[in-house]
């Protein structure tokens, strides 16, 4: 038991001081695993995905899906370096993949490696909709929520252990209870509010990306509707999600999107692409 403690003690310690600071919020975010790390790791991943997946390329849609992510990527390193983070994106490899599927489905992984499925495409409907998915995906990234998602599931074990040393002295069916009921609480009250907040602020600075990138930030709102609609209704409610609802997310944006025009000024964005 002593051990034990002694375990969970080091534990909460490595939660302490194991932190990294969110550029685009100045909040400290958990950090147990480093990019030196979580990088190689993805870009490895990222390379299995291309290699097992058939790649659209020379074609408009694939060059498009390239031109953005550019756009995106330069506004995001004229961002951070007018917000005091020059160099935050150095050990960023972007690349740019359009994947043949029907998954309704693009990401960016940890270090700028970026998926668009073309299933996603006729959503997106042009490019200042494929805009609003990139400066989502890659906010994902910019944020580190893959790093703090990969540390919020450690600490949620190391609740495990703890309820698991606990219980020791219980019965097999009270310990059985009491780590059901610490599974389902530790998602509904922690887990998924978290990742919701993941979603909420890449929504902001996606859009924020998107403005200063030259894309007209209106357009993600009108995305999301056309989201919902595919969607067709099915949506869990919010509370037992990993995403916000449609309603609050369209809601949400709408009220972002001038306050996204107001920063693009600033880097000398004062009109936008058309929407074709």
């Amino acid at each position: 038991m002593n051990i034990k403690k002694a375990i969970l003690i080091i534990g909460v310690i490595v939660v302490i001081v194991s932190c990294a600071t969110n550029p685009f919020t100045g909040k400290k975010t958990m950090a147990f695993v480093g990019n030196d790390q979580l990088f190689p790791a993805s870009f490895a991943q990222y390379n299995q995905v291309i290699t097992e997946s058939k790649i659209i390329t020379g074609t408009k849609d694939s060059e498009m899906i390239t031109r953005v992510g550019q756009r995106i990527a330069v506004a995001a390193e004229r961002w951070l370096n007018a917000n005091g983070h020059q160099g935050y994106l150095d050990d960023y490899k972007w690349e740019y993949k359009l994947i043949e599927s029907e998954q309704v489905n693009a990401w960016c992984m940890p270090g700028g490696k970026i998926a668009f499925y073309t299933g996603i495409l006729p959503i997106a409907q042009n490019e200042t909709g494929v805009a609003a998915i990139m400066g989502h995906e890659v906010a994902h990234a910019l944020a580190n929520h893959g790093q703090q998602r990969m540390s919020s599931g450690m600490l949620q074990q190391a609740g495990g252990v703890a309820v698991a040393v606990a219980t020791g002295n219980q019965s097999a069916e009270k310990q059985q209870m009491w780590m059901q009921a610490y599974g389902i609480g530790s998602n509904v009250a922690g887990m998924l509010p978290f990742s919701r907040s993941h979603e909420t602020e890449a929504d902001k600075i996606g859009l924020y990306l998107m403005a200063v990138a030259g894309y007209n930030p209106d357009e993600a709102a009108e995305l999301w509707k056309r989201m919902k609609a595919n969607s067709g209704g099915q949506a869990p409610p919010e509370f037992l999600s990993t995403h916000p609802s449609n309603d609050s997310r369209i809601a949400n944006l709408q009220a972002l999107a001038p306050k996204a025009k107001a920063e693009a000024k600033k880097y000398g964005v004062t009109s936008f692409r058309p929407i074709n």
